[in-house]
């Protein structure tokens, strides 16, 4: 939970590890059967996105380290109860109690996962967890909320980012020949689109598992301080309407003479639509400015930013093309010079950028040309439902005797069907990953593996494995 500043006397600590949760969690513990000892739970996405069909996993290694070590002490307890009572409920005191005296405030259970970056298809799990310590049977429901916010959004993002890369991928190589570049092929413009700072941090950081470009300092942060990252992600020096328009209508063509000047070497991207967009192209970039350009020793990228990218994007690189010339692929496909290119970040997102790419195809233009930026497409227009992420208990065990437990539906016809038992998961020999009971997998060979049990982290996964298992850009 993030902290909050407080304004007034009567606050409650918003980092109180008892109060993150669904409000009737609270009344859970006297509804499960008497004698329960063990509840067994896992996390799955349960259907595709369109043609989505398959799930990138991440994100939970930072939930983890909120987890670990004492996160239950008298004083949360001792704040929740008279809070939880006067919101209508009451908090099963009896469990945070022994989990404060015996367990010295750390959580008893056993986490196990997927290793982070694996591209597994829906329906399979990604997380179980289960319970250690016999009195704290309730303690894998209460959490529920954490760890299934912890897991979707993350793993949604990184799976959607995945999925316009591969396509960005397979056209790049099919127009240039091969995917040299790909790692700066989407850019990261999320941050001020998304919900709040932490989300920027889980979904910029999921986005750098497939890609190293991102103006979302937060998902930088989060790869170095919880994953180990040097430098996950970069940036370059860009402007923005509100540099190039303090300078007027009739000061574009100075302020870009002048942005030119300062930045002699290195890849810059200007924004090129404040008021005439193809004046900018045409007159200014590529006749007054023509031979400062191709003098750098780096990269401009021309930033169209407004109309129908569809029309736009094309328009803009052919009218480079009469300016500053082209070459031609080995796959036959035209080329900008090296000094020249351009950035879409209008009205993007995971369609359209193939649209995009498709136009420029069906016009001759190689994909190596241009490279995107996607904002609230890449972090924001997203939610649950987007591959309908559920945690669900599949198992109890009473009085030393272990139930199967699921539900279905009639109304629901079979698509909200859950799994029953205690499950794992197998790799089989094709690499395709499925759902086995686990009394049925031979030691070794689940591929839900312990990552967190009693208060501590036994698993520590790196920002490098987790691309290498990618395998997009390691």
């Amino acid at each position: 939970m993030m902290m909050q500043t407080s304004l007034f006397a009567n606050a409650v600590d918003a980092g109180n590890f008892l109060l993150d949760t669904d409000s009737y969690k609270y009344s859970h513990p006297k509804q499960f059967p008497d004698g329960t000892e063990k509840v067994f739970a896992y996390i799955e996405p349960r259907r595709a996105d369109g043609e989505i069909d398959e799930v990138l996993f991440f994100g939970l290694q930072a939930e983890l380290a909120k987890l670990a070590g004492q996160v239950v002490t008298q004083d949360m307890l001792d704040e929740a109860a008279p809070f939880i009572a006067a919101h209508g409920l009451s908090p099963y005191v009896e469990m945070f109690q022994h989990i404060i005296d015996v367990h010295d405030g750390r959580l008893p259970v056993q986490i196990d996962a997927l290793p982070e970056g694996t591209i597994a298809p829906v329906s399979v799990p990604q997380v179980r967890i289960v319970n250690t310590d016999p009195k704290c049977w309730a303690l894998p429901g209460f959490l529920e909320t954490r760890l299934l916010r912890a897991v979707w959004y993350p793993s949604t993002v990184a799976t959607i980012s995945n999925h316009i890369m591969r396509k960005i991928r397979d056209r790049l190589i099919r127009t240039d020949g091969s995917d040299e570049g790909l790692a700066f092929k989407l850019h990261d413009f999320g941050a001020r689109g998304a919900t709040s700072g932490e989300s920027a941090a889980l979904g910029g950081a999921a986005h750098l598992v497939n890609s190293m470009g991102t103006d979302t300092i937060a998902g930088v942060v989060l790869a170095r301080n919880v994953y180990g990252a040097d430098t996950a992600g970069f940036s370059i020096p860009a402007t923005e309407h509100s540099t190039v328009t303090s300078f007027g209508p009739e000061g574009e063509l100075r302020f870009m003479r002048r942005f030119l000047r300062d930045h002699p070497t290195g890849i810059i991207a200007c924004v090129s639509d404040s008021y005439d967009l193809m004046r900018a192209v045409r007159d200014y970039w590529g006749t007054e400015l023509r031979d400062a350009v191709l003098a750098r020793d780096g990269v401009l990228v021309v930033r169209p930013d407004s109309g129908d990218p569809l029309q736009i994007v094309p328009e803009v690189i052919e009218a480079l093309m009469e300016r500053f010339g082209h070459g031609v692929t080995a796959n036959g496909y035209r080329l900008l010079p090296d000094q020249v290119r351009v950035i879409q970040g209008d009205g993007v997102d995971k369609k359209s950028i193939v649209e995009i790419m498709d136009a420029m195809i069906d016009r001759g233009l190689a994909i190596g040309n241009i490279a995107f930026g996607m904002g609230g497409g890449l972090l924001q227009k997203l939610d649950r439902d987007t591959f309908s992420y559920s945690m669900k208990t599949s198992a109890i065990c009473i009085n030393g005797k272990w139930r199967d437990v699921f539900k279905d539906p009639v109304t629901a016809k079979g698509s909200k069907t859950s799994k029953k038992g205690r499950m794992g998961v197998m790799r089989t020999d094709h690499g395709r990953y499925v759902t086995r009971p686990q009394a049925n997998i031979p030691p070794g060979h689940d591929a839900l593996e312990t990552v967190f049990r009693d208060g501590r982290i036994v698993r520590h996964q790196s920002f490098d494995d987790i691309r290498a298992r990618v395998g997009l850009i390691a």
